[in-house]
C-alpha cells in the first residue's frame, strides 16, 4: 500500500469483517441450535438447521483465516514501532486461528451425527442426541480455550498502538486492558464451580474487550492514522 492511512483502513475493514462473521458463526448460529444440558432439543435443532450449522462452520473457518490477514496488515502498519512485539502479535493470532479451525471439526461432526441414521441405529435416539450435545459442548469450550489468544494478541497490538503515536494512547491502553479481560473471563469459566455463573461472569468481564475492539475498528475506518507526519515515517520505514 502506498499510504499508511489506506493500509489502516484496510485493517479496519478486515477487522469489521472478522467481527461480523465470527459473531454470526458463534453467537447467532450456535445460539439458535445449542441448548446447554438439553440433548434432545439440541439434536433436533441441529437436524432442523443443518444447512445453517454448516454455513456457520464455513464462516468460522473463514474468519479464523481472515484474522491472520488482519494481523499481517497490522504488522506491516506497526512493525516500525517494535518489530518483536509486532511479530509476537502475528504468532499469537496464528496459534489462535489454528485452534479455532480445528475446533470447528466438532461443530461439523455434530451435523453428521444429527442427520446420519447410522448413529441413531448404533447408539439409539437418546445416545445419538447425547453425542450431538457433547460435540457442541466440546466446540463451545474449545472456543473458550481459544479465548486465551483472543486476549493475548490484543496486548502487543495495544502496546504498538500506544507507542506508535498513530492512535490515541487511551485506545492502546484499552486494548491492553481488553486483552486482560479476556483472560479473566476464561479463568472464570474454568474455575468457578457453577458453570452457568462462570459463563455469566465471562460475558460481563469481556464487555470492555468488545468496546475496545469496536473502538479500534471505528478509529481505523474513520481516521486511519493520527498524523500525516507519522504516516510518512511509516512509509519511509516500509
Amino acid at each position: 500500500m502506498s499510504s499508511p492511512k489506506r493500509l489502516a483502513r484496510l485493517a479496519g475493514f478486515l477487522y469489521l469483517v472478522n467481527a461480523v462473521t465470527s459473531g454470526f458463526a458463534f453467537a447467532y448460529v450456535l445460539g439458535k441450535v445449542y441448548v446447554p444440558g438439553n440433548a434432545v432439543t439440541t439434536a433436533g435443532n441441529v437436524a432442523a438447521n443443518s444447512g445453517l450449522v454448516r454455513a456457520g462452520v464455513v464462516l468460522d473457518l473463514f474468519q479464523a483465516t481472515e484474522w491472520i490477514f488482519l494481523a499481517t496488515t497490522l504488522y506491516i502498519l506497526l512493525k516500525h514501532v517494535h518489530q518483536s512485539a509486532a511479530r509476537a502479535m502475528v504468532v499469537l493470532v496464528a496459534v489462535g486461528a489454528a485452534i479455532v479451525c480445528l475446533n470447528d471439526v466438532f461443530q461439523f461432526e455434530s451435523v453428521r451425527v444429527a442427520t446420519g441414521g447410522s448413529y441413531a441405529t448404533a447408539l439409539g435416539a437418546a445416545g445419538s442426541s447425547a453425542l450431538v450435545l457433547m460435540l457442541l459442548e466440546l466446540h463451545h469450550y474449545g472456543f473458550l480455550a481459544a479465548q486465551i489468544f483472543f486476549g493475548l494478541w490484543l496486548m502487543p497490538l495495544g502496546y504498538l498502538a500506544y507507542k506508535s503515536q498513530m492512535f490515541p494512547k487511551p485506545l492502546g491502553a484499552a486494548l491492553i486492558a481488553g486483552g486482560a479481560c479476556y483472560l479473566v473471563g476464561l479463568l472464570a469459566v474454568f474455575l468457578v464451580p457453577d458453570f452457568n455463573l462462570g459463563e455469566k461472569i465471562n460475558v460481563f468481564v469481556t464487555l470492555p474487550s468488545a468496546v475496545a475492539e469496536l473502538s479500534m475498528v471505528g478509529y481505523l475506518l474513520a481516521i486511519g492514522v493520527k498524523t500525516p507526519k507519522v504516516a510518512q515515517s511509516v512509509l519511509a520505514a516500509a
